[in-house]
Order: C-alpha cells, then structure tokens, then sequence
C-alpha cells in the first residue's frame, strides 16, 4: 500500500498531466474505473494500475487525479499510434480543445472503420480530458499523426458554407475538419479533392462544432455503406 506522496508512480502520474513529459515518455493517464474497464476490454495492458485503498491510500490517489471528485482508480499506459488508414479516415487540422478531438475519436470509433489523423495545431488525444471524452475509445481507436498528403485519397472538406450535398460522401475517402473559430484555412482547402456541407435551418446558427458535424458526416458515411449492404 503506497502511504507517501513522494512515491515514483504517483510522481510519474503527476508528470503525465503534462504534454512535454507525455511526450517524452510515450505514456498516458486513464482516470476513472470505467476507463480502465474499456482498456481491459481492448485488450491493453497498463504500465501502472493504481485503485484507492488497495494499492495506494485514497487521499493520495485524488491528490493526483484531474478529477474534480477524484476517482478510484488511475491507470498508465503506453500511447498507440498508427499510420493515416481508410477506409474513411478522419483528417483533423487545428482543432485545439481537446474535448472535440476526444469526441472525434469516440464517434470514428462507433460509426467508421480507419484512422482518426491529427494534423498541425491539433491537441493532444492523450491529454487528461481528451481521453475521458473519448469514453474509452482510446483504447481501440486507431490514431495517427499525419500531414493532410499522408491521407487517403480523395479527400473532402466538412466545411460550414458553400460545399456540395452531404449525401455525395461515400467511402473510401478522407473526411477534413478544420478548427473550431475558422473551419478549414483556404490552403488545405485547396488540396482537398472536394467540399461538402451540412445544411442547416434558416435563422439557426451559422455553424456546427466541430464535434458535432463530425458526428453527422460520419453517420451519413455509415448509413450510406449500410444501405449498399442491404
């Protein structure tokens, strides 16, 4: 039983709040029973397992814990990173709040079979709150650090205004979303092979977040494939 605040895991925790040491290290932190439940289902094996008042005294626990209300028990794990796969793949350029990239991955994870790719500017999928928003899907996933020509191709832009019906998406492709303030800068729009919208109901708001317009093309993409089944 770990009774001091100075013992190496709890301090390897600590460090891993941190992108920087993440970074380095190559691990990550899972908070929360049902996050260690999904890790276990997947098939991943921690580095560390830490659960309140078996391993380590309760108070030290939620003394490193992001969690406002602490939690019972802490896993670490190595990150996994794979290649920019189909067959839909999705592209994510500069979408910085970790809790959109999170949800990204979770919605991939239930709808698409491929990779989610992280382009430039976007934030860290192993960081604290995007692993709780990913609600697991950390763990099966695949995840990929890539450059928009990295992708599969064709690739089509989500974009807020002016694209092309939504029911044209079909797989193979790579879906494009840009950051939450701005969408998709003109320079990877023009490296996009096509542009897609979602349309939206007149005197409602301009745009979707991010999250959530991923979540709609990705349905249209798994009912499309569906109904070709059929």
């Amino acid at each position: 039983m770990i009774t001091s605040p100075h013992n190496e895991r709890l301090k390897l925790i600590r460090r891993l709040h941190d992108r920087k040491h993440r970074s380095r290290e190559g691990l990550f932190v899972a908070e929360g029973e049902d996050l260690v439940a999904a890790g276990a289902r997947a098939g991943v094996e921690p580095e560390v397992m830490l659960v309140a008042g078996e391993d380590v005294e309760p108070r030290l626990l939620d003394a490193v814990s992001t969690l406002g209300s602490g939690t019972r028990a802490i896993g670490v794990y190595r990150q996994r990173w794979s290649d920019p796969v189909g067959p839909v793949c999705v592209y994510l350029h500069e979408v910085g709040d970790p809790g959109n990239v999170g949800a990204v991955i979770r919605t991939a994870h239930a709808l698409v079979e491929g990779a989610v790719a992280l382009g430039p500017g976007c934030a860290d999928p192993y960081s604290p709150k995007a692993v709780r928003a990913t609600m697991g899907s950390i763990f099966a996933q695949p995840v990929a650090r890539a450059e928009l020509a990295a992708t599969p191709a064709p690739r089509v832009a989500l974009s807020a205004h002016g694209g092309d019906a939504l029911d044209r998406l079909a797989a193979p492709l790579t879906l494009c979303l840009g950051s939450e303030r701005d969408g998709l800068s003109s320079a990877v729009l023009a490296r996009c092979d096509e542009e897609v919208t979602i349309p939206l109901r007149e005197g409602g708001p301009e745009s979707l977040n991010v999250a959530a317009a991923a979540a709609i093309a990705l349905h249209g993409i798994s009912s499309a494939r569906l109904s070709r089944r059929q």
